[in-house]
């Protein structure tokens, strides 16, 4: 992993949604590996968020700005000057996308089509990464995990503008990018991804965290769907294999599943039980599923087989790291150690292979 890390040393990186939660952890390792990052995102939409907690704009080139916005969007990369750009910004919450379908799609279907602009008329981009999501695929609910070639089809606005915008990022590929002097383009999906400083609404760990913290009981409105759950620096270093390899050679480009082992593809309810034993005393949850709640997939993981045999990437740390690294996180933020200080450390010791 070292050599993933130094590759990056120097590298100049830019990254759409880089506020959020897992952009803030993409930004954080590519600061730890010396890498000089352009951020283009909205301001965070939580309070407080991991960003803000850590601090992180005061360590980049930090651009506020909307992905639908075409012509700041280009400006902004051919200003960076990048050597690789991963895309992340997005509307990522299923239910939301049920009260706000037009502003999901605008978001998901035109951003994409906005950024591939820009790396378009970018001639610095050599890798160019569209992170989507495991819920792009047609979810036919089956026991084995979908590959790389199944159809694509989400279910839910959410899902569905993630679809296609995998579709345009294809279509990209073939129509703009196929010479030799291109860049390499590739799209990433990844499961349910959890750590330390997550503040999103309508996920299980920081609703879990919000209501312990409260001395409340925990709600849980799915807790037989299976979900493949990880810890967001798992996804992370594969954004950046892939990113880094395919910079090498470009022949490595296509689309790539990270997602957990077997062990850890689990249920909310299951999940929420190893959050309470690993929290300790306090932490308590009941079934509360919803009547006429929006629809969403009972059960869903990825086959990783490709990103293992071409990327060298596997799971490094299962479901019950996972959880403890997330209680360790909480607890220490709690204690008074800096949001920053707590998530350089995790990123250190995941990189030195400690975990």
């Amino acid at each position: 992993m070292c050599n993933l890390l130094e590759f990056y040393k120097g590298k100049k990186v830019f990254i759409t949604g880089h506020t959020g939660f897992k952009g803030t952890w993409l930004t954080r390792i590519l600061l730890y590996a010396g890498a000089q990052v352009t951020g283009y995102a909205l301001k965070p939409n939580t309070t407080p968020s991991l960003f803000d907690l850590t601090k992180t704009a005061d360590s980049i080139n930090h651009i506020e700005g909307d992905i639908r916005d075409r012509e700041k969007l280009a400006a902004t990369v051919k200003q960076a000057e990048p050597d690789i750009v991963l895309h992340l910004a997005a509307q990522p919450l299923v239910r939301l996308s049920y009260r706000e379908p037009v502003l999901t799609y605008e978001t998901n279907v035109m951003g994409t089509v906005h950024i591939l602009e820009a790396v378009r008329g970018c001639g610095s981009v050599k890798s160019f990464v569209n992170v989507t999501t495991d819920k792009v695929y047609e979810n036919k609910e089956w026991d084995w995990g979908y590959r790389e070639n199944e159809n694509l089809c989400g279910f839910d606005p959410y899902s569905n503008s993630k679809s296609c915008s995998e579709l345009v990022t294809f279509s990209y590929r073939n129509s703009f990018f196929a010479n030799n002097s291109a860049p390499a383009v590739s799209t990433a999906r990844s499961g349910n991804v959890i750590g330390g400083g997550d503040y999103a609404e309508d996920r299980i760990i920081p609703d879990c965290i919000r209501a312990t913290e409260k001395k409340q009981i925990i709600h849980i409105r799915n807790p037989h769907s299976t979900r493949p759950y990880q810890h967001v620096l798992e996804c992370l270093r594969g954004y950046l294999m892939l990113a880094q390899m395919q910079y090498l050679d470009k022949n490595v480009a296509g689309s790539y599943n990270f997602g957990p082992d077997e062990e850890s593809c689990v249920t909310t309810g299951d999940l929420t039980d190893l959050f309470c034993s690993t929290w300790g005393s306090g932490a308590s949850w009941k079934n509360e599923a919803e009547k006429n709640a929006p629809h969403e997939a009972s059960f869903l993981k990825l086959d990783c087989s490709k990103a293992k045999k071409v990327l060298g990437w596997y799971p490094q740390c299962g479901i019950k790291t996972a959880v403890k690294k997330i209680v360790e996180w909480e607890k220490a933020f709690d204690n008074g150690i800096s949001a920053a200080e707590i998530t350089d450390l995790q990123i250190k010791e995941y990189f030195n292979n400690k975990d």
